[in-house]
């Protein structure tokens, strides 16, 4: 059975990602669910096409993605985006209230980047609103409408129509998502030393010490102590400390945690993989916010990773035009802060975490199980299992490629990456038992849905 456009197809190897391990198992799948899981003998309905010791896992599912559409599609957009998230192996990306225009702050925000998604969607995509000092009132209608939760900055964001927000909003927001059990989003930076910000040029060196690991240190521990002053009053909020970059917060991290506290933290692949020492001067597509630190500190990221202080890895995609981020200047203090590598995290993290001895499950659930269950959406997403989308990806482990920005399927062909070899290669991506993705094309037409949370 042909399984490129069958609703009722099987596939088969001698390694499949099942509860954290590898095993040889059938998989079938029937309009687009998962409704058999069996071992290589069993008779099924159909013949299950043998795809050898290629691997099958879960898709990935990426919950920070910056796809900017409304508003500033020459950014990126929701096809491109979606397109590259396929590529990767990526099935389903929660997209963020910013940088987008308007900025989804409230209902009317959220209903114009459904309409504008319309036609464009390859993979399945989830949204968060955002909470900002004059949404608040909007914040109630906002979850209600069917965002998976919110993102808040302690700090200016770079998009001024998203300001920063105070402990006093910060603690009436928590009071209002503790209602609905969603997870508050918190970039977390805090400039407390209010000093002049210092000239930084092209020098990497200084924009590292513009941000330091005490900013968001800061902004980690005020988290944390509104965290318990909610408590005290019977509220038990979500609080998620997006993109955590400083490792010296790791360990308030694990303590509020094993105090009882629902804080969790995720981190990316550039924080994981690149570090601060290899970085040239003039080089503005390493430049993202909280910044690269350290080789030391990056150890540290991964040891929080390995006992489960760090939840999960996500993109932080976070595109610009070639513009913004003067390629050609080298200007690092006036270049837009993001990093873009939507397309090849999970090689990427793969060929790291394989070098520290982690294995290919332990990072499939950094990247698709534990995302999907923050995200709400681990009864659907992010494994393989009876009754789940049948999100799945077809994974070589051994084979190797050099990034190449020819291959970018995302809007900017630029990434920190580039030249960098890495192992691991994605040669099939299914939606929902939809076949979009095969050796390095997409295939057909977008077929992916917006998820909300009331659907």
């Amino acid at each position: 059975m042909n399984s490129e456009n069958s609703p009722l197809f099987a596939l088969k190897s001698t390694q499949v990602i099942l509860d954290g391990e590898l095993r040889p198992s059938q998989i079938l799948v029937e309009n687009g669910k998962i409704t058999q899981i069996a071992d290589f003998e069993t008779k099924l309905p159909v013949v299950a096409e043998d795809l050898g010791d290629q691997i099958i896992m879960p898709g990935m599912v990426d919950t920070h993605v910056h796809i900017n559409e409304p508003g500033r599609t020459e950014w990126e957009g929701f096809n491109t985006g979606t397109q590259s998230a396929a590529a990767g192996g990526i099935t389903c990306v929660v997209d963020m209230p910013l940088n987008c225009t308007p900025v989804t702050t409230n209902v009317d925000a959220l209903q114009q980047k459904l309409t504008s998604l319309a036609g464009k969607l390859w993979i399945d995509c989830g949204f968060w609103g955002g909470v900002i000092p004059e949404s608040l009132d909007d914040l109630d209608q906002l979850i209600q409408a069917g965002v998976l939760g919110v993102k808040s900055f302690t700090i200016h964001s770079g998009i001024d129509d998203f300001p920063k927000v105070e402990q006093q909003h910060l603690a009436q927001a928590i009071d209002i998502l503790a209602k609905y059990n969603v997870p508050y989003l918190i970039h977390a930076e805090l400039d407390s030393e209010e000093k002049d910000p210092p000239v930084i040029g092209d020098k990497y060196h200084s924009f590292l010490e513009s941000r330091p690991k005490s900013w968001e240190n800061d902004a980690i521990h005020m988290m944390i102590d509104l965290a318990e002053k909610a408590q005290q009053k019977g509220v038990s909020g979500k609080i998620h400390i997006v993109h955590l970059s400083s490792a010296e917060a790791i360990p308030a991290i694990r303590s509020a945690q094993q105090r009882g506290l629902q804080l969790t933290a995720e981190s990316c692949p550039h924080y994981l993989t690149l570090f601060a020492e290899d970085i040239p001067d003039g080089k503005t597509l390493f430049k993202c916010c909280p910044p690269i630190r350290e080789q030391d500190n990056r150890e540290l990221l991964w040891q929080g990773l390995a006992d489960g202080t760090i939840s999960f890895i996500v993109s932080d995609h976070s595109p610009c035009t070639p513009t913004l981020k003067h390629i050609d200047s080298g200007d690092i203090e006036n270049a837009w802060g993001g990093i873009s590598s939507l397309q090849f995290g999970l090689s990427i993290i793969w060929s790291e975490a394989q070098k520290r001895g982690f294995s290919l499950p332990e990072v499939v659930n950094w990247m698709a199980t534990e995302p999907a269950n923050f995200a709400g959406l681990g009864n659907r997403k992010g494994k393989i299992a009876y009754g789940y989308d049948a999100d799945l990806v077809v994974f070589d482990a051994q084979e190797s490629y050099r990034i190449d920005p020819e291959m970018i399927k995302y809007r900017h062909k630029i990434t920190p990456y580039e030249g960098r070899e890495v192992k691991g290669v994605v040669k099939r991506t299914y939606v929902r038992g939809k076949l979009v993705y095969k050796d390095n094309k997409l295939l057909g037409k977008p077929i992916g849905i917006p998820i909300l949370a009331n659907n």
